[in-house]
């Protein structure tokens, strides 16, 4: 009899045959980085057909596919008990995100979904902005690094304006630029529940800030916003500085590397003597 409810198994060599075997009492399994593809990927939708005490499981940095995102998103349609899956690296592309976003429609226990780097491009965050009209569970989606630029931003954006549960959403590295955070922006004047929202590195000019920025003036749920290696510059920290005058909720504002000189860290510092978020 199983005892075990842990097992990490991360970079080791078990391969698509040693994916089929799960223990009935694991709350937690970490297989990432394990040569396991598509028919391992198989084996584990198998078992999550009727397995009723995992929660998380880890698959990152095997390359499953397309094919092997399928037969996981055919078994979240019926498992009942996982709430994580860590899916990076793993190969999945548009098609594998829609897969996923079709089990999402449906399924009622995943919270946390992480698929970065992963290229499912505009159209696999199409597939998921769609899921997450209808879903009422997820609460983080981590898309880091997954090229879904500005077209990609606008399908999570007008999702944003539905959905009730999301609370994190990670974009870094997406390539949105200001029209993709336009996008944003106007989603966060009506959306009421995402409080962390990860913008770092995606060629985000003053302009874009300027968006966000009026959004602010607007949002009362976002407590984190993070513009990291963005190029706002002086003008866009200005639109900033001006939202915190207004904003009573943000309380963690990064902005580091983002071309920002005397005059904008004026502004800025203007902001916050009126308002006690953190940069």
């Amino acid at each position: 009899m199983w005892t075990l409810t842990k097992l990490y198994l991360s970079c080791n060599q078990i391969g698509d045959a040693g994916a089929q075997h799960l223990g009935d009492t694991l709350t937690t399994l970490d297989l990432s980085g394990n040569k396991i593809g598509a028919e391992g990927a198989k084996h584990l939708g198998d078992t999550l057909r009727h397995n009723t005490t995992l929660t998380t499981l880890t698959l990152a940095w095997n390359k499953i596919g397309d094919e092997g995102a399928q037969h996981l998103g055919d078994a979240l349609r019926n498992n009942t008990t996982l709430t994580t899956l860590h899916l990076w690296s793993t190969e999945i592309g548009d098609e594998g995100a829609q897969h996923l976003g079709d089990a999402l429609r449906n399924n009622t226990t995943l919270t946390t979904l992480n698929l970065f780097e992963n290229r499912i491009g505009a159209e696999g965050a199409h597939h998921l902005g769609d899921a997450l009209r209808n879903n009422t569970t997820l609460t983080t989606l981590d898309l880091y690094d997954n090229r879904i630029g500005d077209e990609g931003a606008q399908y999570l954006a007008d999702a944003l304006r539905i959905n009730t549960t999301l609370t994190t959403l990670d974009l870094w590295g997406n390539r949105i630029g200001d029209e993709g955070a336009q996008h944003l922006g106007d989603a966060l004047r009506n959306n009421t529940t995402l409080t962390t929202l990860d913008l770092n590195r995606n060629g985000i000019g003053h302009e874009g800030a300027q968006h966000l920025a009026d959004a602010l003036r607007i949002n009362k749920t976002l407590t984190t916003l993070n513009l990291h290696d963005n190029k706002i510059g002086d003008e866009g920290a200005q639109h900033l500085g001006d939202a915190l005058r207004h904003n009573t909720t943000l309380t963690t504002l990064d902005l580091h590397e983002n071309r920002i000189e005397a005059k904008g860290a004026q502004h800025l510092d203007n902001a916050l003597r009126k308002n006690r978020v953190v940069l």
